[in-house]
């Protein structure tokens, strides 16, 4: 069991990184066509759901507290875009961001866990570095 406000902290991340993983993966795969590209983002949304399994999935869930979170609202700056290249920036840096969130909770845990979110966030460096010199 892990206390409430940290699993709160562990669910926003996890949900963040992947939901923003998604969006990655969607621009590969339908705006892009590159099966490989495609085929990485959905391991390491995969490799994510296996690392985060360290928490309790039950339990960061039922520390889900959506009505009391201060920090919910959308800021002008996350309503506008102006290409797919600029989605797709915004949401790889959402997922390294909370990979990394990730990465620092789990130490409260198991070592070995943090060691995969930050492998995982090594992954996204790459993938990030070879997508944005394509688009």
């Amino acid at each position: 069991m892990i206390p409430d406000k940290v699993g709160r902290v562990v669910d926003a991340n996890y949900n963040r990184a992947k939901e923003g993983l998604r969006v990655c993966e969607d621009i590969f795969r339908f705006v892009q066509d590159d099966r490989k590209g495609t085929s990485r983002l959905k391991g390491v949304r995969h490799r994510l759901t296996t690392a985060v399994a360290v928490f309790g999935l039950r339990d960061i869930l039922a520390s889900r507290e959506i009505t009391r979170d201060v920090g919910r609202a959308t800021i002008a700056q996350e309503s506008c875009r102006g290409s797919v290249r600029d989605i797709f920036y915004a949401n790889i840096q959402r997922v390294k961001e909370s990979l990394r969130v990730l990465e620092e909770f789990a130490k409260l845990k198991d070592p070995k866990a943090s060691a995969a979110f930050k492998g995982l966030r090594y992954t996204v460096y790459e993938i990030e570095k070879n997508a944005l010199g394509k688009m």
